[in-house]
């Protein structure tokens, strides 16, 4: 994924200090370091690290597959998010953490870029630490009166200075500047956090536009559409990332090229949440007119798995089907999820290319796997075909943190107990019960049941 997409056959990839040091011939770079451990990846595809541009963490990994699947997206966040949040402690964050970062990890994602915590920010940080993954954390803010955890503007950009500063670069996990977004912060907020990020020189990101209901917020609010209002404050700009941004006019679309703001696009959601992408979204223009965009996968029970290339097949297939004459193709769609998404969130000199220089953040695909059988255009195998069913090996700046399709850094079983016991306890404090498709019975229920007939 360099700027001319080579593919390179044959040949082996030099790590040094977690950063690629070489590519070449495997015998000239056994030469080169003859004391270095080897990694036999014959008969494999090697890629970059995957780019999770708009992944959360918390509270929803410990609610897999529970919130009902037909309501609408309000409904999803307020009766069952938000009550979710208000339980939370901290040992459910690290917990939830540890358990997206696992996952992430096991579909070739090396890079996440949390959209923001309530509580426990610090908790999340150790979650991904713990598991090895490249990822930056923010916590959420918002100044909205009558809303839990909310608070001055002032007050909630020292917490969120306080967090960035814990979590210093160059660390794998660090911090960046998180607000809500929507319609839940004022003008004051708005500014107050895009100069926080710049003094701190980090990145920041907030939610808008996912559906609908932002643009008629500020239609009450200011009389114009939201990426308008934020053109006017001046916050708009290469420093930040939206979250969704999938309902826009022709002056929200121009406003977001023109200013060079990225744009996260996660497609299971829209779909999972019924937010209308297949009518309003506009993702596949803004990449035509070279606009910065990366792929997410947003949450448990929207995204439902943090999968990029399942996001990159959802946003290929969707812009193919709507029918335009330059539909975004499978090679496209995987430079989303790699050097792209990794440009588009202020990573491109750090990672998504194999490249030397860059972080040694590779994945490893085991093109044994019949998905591989027989071998096609690689791209389009990549999007179309295999996906990361065939994910064997991840490293993380050069560290195996997966290895023949294996967690190496977390007990999986010590992990699947804790997520199992907290999800249990999460749901019950919130007062939230599993809504059943099927009726359950257990065995002897069963065996005393009538037979219908």
């Amino acid at each position: 994924m360099d700027a001319t997409r080579r593919v390179v056959t044959g040949a082996s990839i030099a790590v040094v200090d977690g950063r690629i040091a070489a590519i070449g011939h495997a015998a000239s770079l056994r030469a080169h370091y003859p004391d270095s451990p080897e990694l036999d990846a014959r008969d494999c595809v090697v890629v970059p690290g995957l780019i999770n541009a708009h992944q959360h963490a918390t509270a929803s990994p410990l609610m897999r597959s529970v919130v009902p699947d037909d309501i609408d997206s309000q409904r999803a966040i307020f009766d069952w998010t938000v009550p979710a949040h208000s339980a939370l402690t901290g040992d459910d964050d690290e917990v939830a953490a540890t358990l997206t970062a696992v996952e992430s990890l096991l579909c070739g994602v090396t890079t996440v870029l949390e959209a923001g915590t309530v509580a426990h920010p610090a908790r999340v940080a150790a979650g991904f630490t713990a598991a090895g993954i490249r990822a930056r954390v923010g916590r959420w803010g918002w100044d909205v009166d009558g809303l839990p955890h909310a608070a001055p503007a002032a007050e909630t950009l020292a917490r969120q200075e306080e967090l960035v500063v814990s979590l210093p670069a160059p660390g794998l996990v660090t911090g960046w500047v998180t607000l809500v977004g929507h319609d839940l912060a004022s003008d004051e907020l708005f500014v107050g956090a895009t100069e926080l990020a710049q003094r701190l020189d980090v990145p920041l990101t907030w939610h808008v536009s996912p559906s609908s209901d932002d643009g008629r917020a500020y239609a009450r609010r200011s009389g114009v559409r939201p990426l308008t209002h934020l053109q006017r404050l001046g916050v708009l700009g290469p420093r930040l990332l939206l979250g969704h941004a999938v309902w826009l006019d022709d002056v929200e679309l121009d406003a977001i090229v023109e200013t060079g703001t990225a744009v996260a696009s996660c497609p299971a959601a829209y779909l999972r949440l019924g937010q209308g992408y297949t009518r309003a979204g506009r993702h596949g223009e803004l990449i035509r007119r070279g606009g910065r965009v990366a792929l997410g996968c947003d949450a448990h029970n929207a995204g439902d798995v943090p999968d990029v290339l399942r996001a990159a097949w959802l946003l290929t297939a969707l812009e193919r089907d709507r029918g335009g004459p330059d539909p975004i193709r499978a090679d496209e769609a995987f430079a989303l999820a790699t050097v792209d998404g990794a440009r588009a969130v202020g990573l491109g000199e750090l990672t998504g290319s194999i490249e030397v220089g860059k972080q040694a953040d590779l994945v490893v695909l085991d093109a044994r796997d019949l998905a591989w059988t027989p071998r096609g255009d690689l791209a389009r195998q990549l999007v179309w075909g295999a996906g990361s069913r065939s994910v064997r090996d991840v490293l993380v700046a050069g560290r195996v943190v997966v290895r023949d399709r294996q967690i190496r850094t977390v007990d999986v079983d010590v992990l699947h107990a804790e997520a199992t016991r907290l999800s249990t306890d999460l749901l019950r404090r919130a007062g939230l019960d599993v809504p059943r498709s099927w009726p359950h019975l257990t065995a002897d229920e069963y065996d005393h049941a009538a037979v219908p007939r």
